[in-house]
């Protein structure tokens, strides 16, 4: 039975929460655009079960907006002549700042809660803190080398073109990975907070749909970029399954993690492979 008459709120970004499902396409497209990216959007949306599903299910489009930031950032260092490496360290920066960090911190603490080998509720005690164990530091340096690394060598192989299809690629794919995590059947780990929210509201037809049309896209641009979709969901799925295994279900840290290592996985294969 949907909890209708329970008038319990909390807050969510500025928004009011409920505990049903009446929310629509319109207040989950502003709450994956709030989730997601630093866009000013529409305040007063209604945030509950239902525009959290439509707002996962919306989630690759509100990575179009990521990815264009960080092409636009490309273009901007090819016009400048910056070079690959200095146009790639700022075209990723810019990937941090459009969505707050978020999605970074939320790895560092994956890494730190799983690093810890303590059981669920420790880990995600752990997860909860406010600083970064050594775990965290060591997985978020790593990945921000290898995802510089990978725009800058796309920039010294296929110029331009190449860079930026990569990383509107990686942007996207990054987003669709949140939409397989809270797909039916996938628990949140606690019982409050974003997992709460998310968990399991997005129908596997929808979630089918969505990895069709953004590997369609994709390939579009070429074979290349059609893989790194498919590699970055792969990844993701295999950690998120880890994830579920270890804590019991998903947080809003997990669904960052994830992000972040299916956005790093496509910018390897979109680099990697040749054509």
């Amino acid at each position: 039975m949907r909890e209708h008459e329970d008038t319990a709120h909390t807050s969510y970004q500025g928004e009011s929460l409920r505990r049903d499902d009446a929310g629509g396409p319109l207040d989950g497209l502003v709450l994956a655009l709030t989730t997601f990216t630093v866009l000013p959007v529409r305040r007063g949306a209604r945030v509950d079960r239902g525009a959290a599903r439509w707002a996962m299910t919306f989630a690759p489009v509100a990575g179009l907006v990521v990815g264009a930031a960080g092409a636009l950032v490309v273009l901007a260092g090819d016009r400048a002549g910056l070079g690959g490496a200095v146009t790639a360290g700022l075209a990723v920066a810019v990937w941090a700042l459009v969505t707050r960090g978020l999605h970074l911190d939320g790895l560092a603490d994956l890494a730190d809660g799983l690093g810890s080998h303590r059981p669920a509720d420790g880990a995600l005690e752990i997860m909860k803190r406010s600083d970064i164990g050594p775990f965290g530091v060591v997985t978020l340096v790593f990945t921000l080398l290898v995802q510089v690394a990978a725009v800058a060598h796309a920039y010294g192989a296929g110029g331009l073109p190449r860079a930026g299809f990569a990383m509107l690629t990686a942007a996207v794919t990054g987003r669709l990975a949140v939409t397989w995590a809270c797909r039916r059947g996938v628990p949140s780990a606690r019982p409050e907070g974003l997992g709460a929210l998310v968990a399991g509201t997005v129908g596997r037809p929808s979630v089918a749909l969505a990895t069709v049309l953004v590997t369609g896209a994709a390939t579009a641009l070429g074979v290349r970029y059609g893989l790194a979709v498919l590699a970055g969901v792969a990844v993701a799925v295999a950690v998120e399954r880890h994830a579920v295994r270890r804590l019991g279900g998903i947080t809003g840290d997990v669904l960052g993690a994830l992000l972040e290592l299916a956005v790093t996985a496509a910018l390897i294969v979109a680099t990697a492979v040749p054509g």
